[in-house]
């Protein structure tokens, strides 16, 4: 019997090196560089030979732990790292002008993140502290990597979110937002279209901060809508030009309750209404909708359907001058018409309380005869529209009548 222990395999002096290099590419920084900057140089122009180069080196080196490090290389050709500023191998930077390269090269990234899903973040972090650096690149560098952030948008590769990079002072400042974000958003919708945009941006709440791309000397609707459709982006003009309206009208129907919820006299907060209205340049169609909601929202409703009716009345009745004092048009008393049925049909407590309201609003001279019998024959909407009609049929038959009556008593008086 051989008594002699068994010897452990050793490593033999080349095994021992590779094993040693691996190691150093996977931990060491600089190395890990290398390593990216080697083979992308080896693969050249070849977009797909960089996809399979990118998919195989994440089996050996660390991706998790330098993904900042990796999207520099591929996005800047390693700027932030402090690599050659020529980079003599495939990166944003050395892209094309030629639109069909940038989507080559997004294709990349969607690749290569599907592979390595936990590369999601750190690109989009990646890409948020390049916007800060915008100043380092080249105008053409930069109006390529607008193009290609546009495109990752649009393609959701990265959220809206990163925009918040373009709202840093200096970049603000030197009017490198502005002019980023025409060509992102050119690009952006160009994939895509402004609904898709808009849906983008609400998500994250950026749909009412674009105004902040410009100085604040400089941040109103009438510079912004001018800019932007100079550029040739009249709909992103447009969007923007409707969210600040809905923004000023959700500040204004939040003051309007605080004063009445104050019990601020009806005078003052009718002078201040009509001064707002003058500002925000709103009809007096959009300014009643808003005064309807805010009083409507400006009071605890009852749950019970038989006490909710008395208590619209009497707190209508209470605010009937403040809705008189906007509905000089006919216009407006329709619209205000159209809220009231929208509201009712919303709030199911409220349906058995359309008719009263608007008899209400009729002998508080709010509503006018021949509104309310507009609203009934060809205007009304098609919430709750068989029960309104029926509950309104009596009072319109009445409305007729006396308005027969008129005209027959005006023919007898000629």
């Amino acid at each position: 019997m051989n008594n002699q222990k068994q010897q452990k395999p050793t490593l033999t002096g080349q095994r021992f090196k590779t094993r040693k290099r691996d190691e150093k590419e996977r931990f060491d920084p600089t190395q890990f560089q290398e390593s990216i900057v080697q083979g992308l140089n080896q693969t050249g122009t070849d977009l797909e030979a960089v996809a399979k180069f990118l998919d195989a080196s994440g089996a050996k080196l660390d991706y998790r732990r330098y993904a900042e490090t990796l999207f520099d290389i591929l996005v800047a050709g390693g700027m932030l790292g402090k690599l050659s500023k020529e980079a003599g191998y495939i990166c944003v930077r050395a892209l094309t002008d030629v639109r069909e390269s940038w989507k080559r090269f997004e294709n990349v990234f969607n690749k290569l993140i599907r592979r390595y899903k936990y590369l999601e973040k750190g690109f989009e972090e990646e890409i948020k502290k390049l916007l800060l650096f915008l100043k380092g690149f080249t105008e053409s560098e930069r109006n390529k990597l607008a193009m290609l952030t546009g495109i990752l948008l649009a393609n959701g590769n990265i959220s809206a979110s990163i925009l918040s990079s373009l709202f840093n002072e200096n970049l603000v400042k030197e009017g490198v937002s502005a002019a980023f974000a025409v060509k992102l958003f050119k690009s952006w919708i160009n994939e895509k279209d402004i609904n898709s945009v808009a849906a983008s941006l609400r998500k994250v709440g950026m749909d009412n901060r674009l105004m902040e791309l410009f100085p604040a000397n400089k941040r109103s609707c009438e510079h912004f809508s001018k800019y932007f459709t100079d550029a040739g982006l009249k709909e992103l003009s447009d969007f923007a030009r409707n969210q600040q309206s809905i923004g000023a009208r959700k500040e204004l129907q939040k003051e309007l309750q605080e004063m009445m919820a104050r019990g601020d006299p009806q005078k003052e907060i009718i002078a201040f209404t009509k001064e707002e209205m003058k500002k925000a340049s709103l009809s007096e169609q959009a300014m009643i909708s808003i005064i309807w909601t805010s009083v409507m929202s400006s009071v605890e409703w009852n749950k019970k359907e038989e006490l909710v009716t008395e208590q619209a009345i009497k707190h209508l009745k209470q605010y009937s001058p403040l809705l008189k004092a906007f509905t000089s048009q006919g216009l407006s008393e329709l619209s205000l018409l159209l809220k009231i049925q929208e509201y009712c049909y919303d709030n199911i407590h409220f349906m058995k309380a359309f008719q009263k309201i608007v008899v209400l609003l009729y002998k508080a001279d709010v509503l006018s005869e021949e509104a309310i019998l507009k609203w009934y024959t060809e205007a009304h909407l098609a919430k709750g529209k068989s029960v309104f009609l029926e509950q309104m049929k009596k009072f319109v038959e009445w409305l007729k009548n006396a308005e027969e009556e008129s005209e027959s008593d005006e023919e007898e008086a000629d």
